[in-house]
């Protein structure tokens, strides 16, 4: 009932752009309540997989067509070849010339990588797994500033930089990127090492300022110190502290 209301809600409020993809930006204070109709693809891509995973659990044809039609759509209108990548743009709209004249500009940690399998069985395509091969490839390039870390938002009109118009940081978007190469699998010991290395600061992970490896912002609520757990069992065998679990 909790997951219908929720879809619910998505499907009445979200949902209204004419392409399949939800809009990103709504506010309860703002009338009308949606202030930004551009799409967030990470967001589509955690709807569909959820619909996805719902209707496979509970036997519910609707969600899965539902999911397929939003993965359909992520493909049709997210997901473009540049530069010899293919790459799942952050929006459908702002992160590609003419407009950006430093686009293609994308976001490391959109790539959800344990999602993509599933739109792939929900909306057929090699495109899929060319997604997920360039998206980590990508990844283990981005190395900026002394910590070596991706930053948020990446240009690719050249070689891969920072941005123009954003901080160059590794913020609270990128933090989950070492989650979700575990949560899919991803054991590259080299690559979540060095994620975790560059993010911690005082044990827990940071916000880092790419330029100079300066902390900005230590976040060490339990939500944001069980990445780093997680990542040390996947690379270390290290059981989950107690603190995980609060």
């Amino acid at each position: 009932a909790d997951f219908e209301q929720i879809w619910y809600f998505t499907r009445t409020e979200l949902l209204l752009r004419d392409d399949g993809l939800a809009v990103w930006k709504w506010d309860p204070s703002a009338k009308p309540h949606v202030t930004d109709t551009n799409n967030a693809s990470d967001g589509d891509m955690l709807i569909a997989y959820a619909l996805a995973l719902a209707g496979t659990s509970w036997n519910r044809s609707d969600y899965i067509e539902a999911a397929a039609r939003m993965a359909q759509a992520l493909l049709s209108e997210a997901v473009v070849e540049a530069g010899g990548r293919t790459l799942l743009l952050p929006g459908v709209e702002g992160f590609t010339p003419p407009g950006r004249i430093d686009g293609p500009v994308v976001n490391p940690s959109y790539w959800i990588f344990e999602a993509i399998p599933v739109m792939a069985l929900l909306a057929p395509s090699d495109r899929w797994q060319k997604l997920s091969d360039d998206g980590l490839a990508l990844l283990k390039s981005l190395q900026f500033g002394p910590r070596k870390l991706p930053a948020e938002w990446v240009s690719l009109a050249r070689g891969p930089a920072p941005a123009e118009g954003f901080d160059a940081e590794f913020a609270y978007n990128a933090v989950r990127i070492p989650l979700y190469l575990a949560r899919a699998g991803i054991t590259d010991k080299a690559l979540l090492s060095r994620l975790q290395h560059g993010m911690t600061a005082n044990g827990a992970p940071a916000t880092i300022d790419l330029a100079t490896g300066g902390v900005k912002t230590v976040l060490a609520d339990p939500g944001y110190r069980i990445v780093n757990d997680v990542v040390a069992c996947v690379v270390n065998g290290k059981k989950l502290p107690p603190t995980a679990r609060q």
